[in-house]
């Protein structure tokens, strides 16, 4: 078998990495890196001609964004994933085609995109021409999936993105009999010094941070990921709020992320036992709370950032480059008595990664916004840290090789000095491909 990286070696963003054998080439993910400019997988449109099949491990973009280019080349082969991840990504690839309306993709590509999925369960293998292929749950986000592939002599596990600890909406990532020779595997949170603290402490502190703005009178602008950390987040603060230790300010919801609840609630069976408990077995619907006010309308939008109340934002786009939350920062982010509160990783070379990085000026559309409001940066990562990293490779059986992708390159170099004394680890670079 063979393994090229086409994207996401080196970095966050435009995962795609191709695997060959014999006869056949499948694309695991396909997908765009977002920043101040968008970068694509470095695969041409000539050798995309030779691809069998794309699996798609999971709905975000920089696993899936590419696509809507792949059959814009008149590509017309399949597209492999779970039910929720077809689902997310319709609507995903949607708003990222409108508001960044990238070259290359035409209307005649993104409707043959619609019709050429296959839809795949977890655990059930199936073919593509001579590889047999699994998805197994990954507990990233809805329908995320970590993707094995066979050829009858080797077996590769891919990860995507991975989480191993029980979150609101999801179990953690499957790790029961798992073999392979070969892991390919996320490193995002891989560095020496990655260790989430446990979710409560977390949501404590936003907790505590939200209300001292709600005190001053200020709005509290929570930038957010459509699908995983927005639920998240959403259900943090309603039960905070249905508990009694937030009062009951008004909690906008703008974005994507409407429709992507309905989607989780439409696909409730692939969340946890729990969650389906307490929507099937009593009027607590977690994804229709009465405290969840939506935004449909620019009016709406409007009414929400005039009005002199204090007030709870949570809108896309998560890292700040693009979306409904430009038109937030441009109104409320010259108040000292605002508040941005991050809480999902912010990649280099986004807005969020720059305010992170103490810039206090950002620039939209030519235009320069002040941000003079308080800026807090929280981790509700639904990434593995680096002992969860660790704790799932040694659950491998027969594992020879691991290949360290998505990660920034330093902690990608710590993750792999760590697997070297037990397993001959590559960091690999863009364009690179390796025989195994």
């Amino acid at each position: 078998m063979k393994i090229e990286f086409f994207g996401g070696a080196g970095e966050v963003g435009r995962s795609c990495v191709m695997i060959e054998s014999n006869d056949t080439r499948i694309l695991l993910d396909c997908g765009v890196k977002l920043g101040r400019k968008e970068e694509y997988p470095i695969i041409d449109d000539e050798r995309l001609k030779g691809i069998d099949g794309i699996v798609v491990s999971h709905a975000h973009l920089d696993h899936c964004g590419y696509l809507p280019h792949v059959f814009s080349t008149g590509w017309r082969g399949f597209v492999y994933t779970t039910k929720p991840t077809f689902e997310l990504t319709n609507v995903l690839i949607s708003d990222y085609l409108k508001i960044s309306n990238p070259q290359n993709v035409t209307k005649d590509g993104v409707a043959a995109m619609g019709r050429h999925f296959k839809i795949q369960e977890y655990h059930k293998e199936f073919k593509i021409k001579g590889l047999t292929i699994k998805l197994l749950p990954a507990g990233h986000i809805l329908g995320s999936a970590m993707i094995e592939v066979s050829d009858g002599v080797h077996r590769i596990i891919y990860t995507g993105d991975l989480n191993l600890r029980k979150t609101r909406l999801l179990d953690g990532a499957y790790t029961e009999y798992l073999n392979a020779d070969t892991l390919i595997t996320e490193s995002t949170y891989g560095g020496d010094n990655d260790v989430h603290q446990a979710e409560r402490i977390t949501a404590d502190q936003i907790l505590n941070s939200i209300k001292d703005t709600i005190k001053q009178g200020g709005k509290v602008i929570i930038p957010s990921f459509a699908v995983g950390r927005a639920q998240e987040v959403l259900f943090i603060l309603d039960d905070y709020m249905k508990s009694g230790l937030l009062q009951n300010v008004h909690l906008y919801i703008d974005g994507m992320i409407g429709k992507a609840m309905r989607i989780h609630r439409h696909n409730v069976i692939d969340c946890r036992d729990e969650l389906q408990k307490r929507i099937l077995m009593s009027e607590d619907d977690p994804f229709k709370s009465k405290n969840f006010i939506f935004i449909k309308t620019k009016q709406d939008r409007a009414r929400a950032m005039s009005t002199e109340e204090a007030s709870v934002i949570v809108t896309t786009s998560g890292m700040l480059t693009g979306g409904p939350v430009v038109r937030y920062l441009k109104r409320l982010g010259k108040d000292p008595k605002n508040k941005l509160i991050l809480v999902g990783y912010q990649a280099e070379g986004t807005n969020g990664r720059a305010l992170l990085e103490g810039e206090r000026e950002l620039v939209f559309d030519n235009n320069k916004i002040q941000i003079n409001m308080t800026i807090e940066n929280y981790s509700l990562s639904a990434h593995a840290d680096r002992q969860q990293l660790m704790k799932f490779v040694s659950k491998i059986n027969g594992l020879r090789n691991v290949f360290v992708i998505h990660g920034d390159p330093k902690k990608s170099e710590q993750f792999a000095a760590a697997l070297k004394k037990k397993y001959n680890v590559h960091v690999p670079m863009l364009g690179e491909s390796f025989d195994i």
